[in-house]
């Protein structure tokens, strides 16, 4: 795909992320928003998988750390083949495999169960490790979100992929200055970010995180350096697709009442009838 396919990719995955979680009655819509365009690049660009053999052991791994916003990654999985889009209808209903955090024993392509955050960022160092215990060729990547950098378990994870220089490994941060009710900086501020990272002994680089084309620069050229693991800071907007959720922290897990959801189907290009998103 070239970049305007991937863009017109994230289009749609916007279009599914909304539609899924408000039929299925509730959802993270802005922290699924803010990382589309890096689902976009990864799993129709990057990722080395293949949907009809989803266990390959030679296949890239990926894990969404910040599992919270699985609807994005189902929505990704979705796209790709790897599980049938008539499952996304089943989002918040008895019975369905997509729960409100990401299942590995439930869901093909799914490589771990998360939503207790800072627990898939070491999780996935741990596979890249095994990787090169291992002599494999695969590259592990985790997706993280800002306010999970403030768990301990990250700073220890964050320790150990340098010390056994673990170059297969990329972790990519939604950088989006928010968490759950209020910005960063007013809870535990992270400021300087990318230096800590450096300090730590991983090969930093930051990006426009919703821009498809500075994303595709920096993943096609991976590792960042040799024997270090790599770390993208992505600069990312949370919320970004429908205006009167972008950087407005009680739309963490808000639903949208009935006008606001006439307002965002507008602005995604979809249609509501009778409450029931088209």
């Amino acid at each position: 795909m070239d970049i305007k396919e991937l863009e017109q990719k994230a289009v749609e995955l916007r279009k599914m992320i909304f539609k899924t979680i408000c039929n299925g009655g509730g959802g993270h819509c802005p922290a699924s928003f803010s990382i589309v365009e890096i689902l976009v690049v990864l799993y129709f660009k990057i990722l080395n998988i293949d949907p009809r053999n989803p266990k390959d052991p030679e296949r890239d791994r990926f894990v969404l750390s910040k599992g919270h916003a699985g609807v994005a990654l189902y929505s990704a999985l979705a796209r790709k083949g790897f599980i049938e889009e008539k499952h996304m209808s089943t989002y918040g209903k008895k019975g369905t495999i997509l729960g409100g955090h990401p299942d590995m024993h439930k869901i093909p392509g799914v490589e771990a169960s998360t939503g207790a955050l800072g627990h898939g960022f070491p999780f996935a160092i741990g596979m890249a490790l095994a990787a090169k215990m291992d002599k494999k060729d695969y590259r592990v990547f985790a997706l993280l979100g800002d306010g999970e950098c403030q768990e301990g378990s990250v700073w220890e994870a964050a320790l150990f992929a340098p010390q056994h220089k673990l170059d297969n490994f990329t972790a990519i941060i939604d950088y989006n200055k928010y968490q759950a009710m209020d910005r960063l900086e007013t809870i535990i501020g992270l400021e300087p970010f990318a230096d800590k990272w450096r300090a730590f002994g991983w090969a930093v680089k930051e990006v426009e995180g919703n821009n498809i084309e500075e994303l595709l620069s920096v993943f096609e050229s991976l590792p960042v350096e040799k024997g270090k693991p790599s770390l993208i800071l992505a600069h990312t907007i949370k919320g970004k697709g429908v205006s009167y959720m972008i950087d407005e922290p009680i739309w963490h897990y808000r639903m949208p009442n009935a006008e606001e959801l006439k307002v965002a189907c507008n602005e995604l290009g979809l249609e509501v009838k009778e409450g029931v998103v088209q």
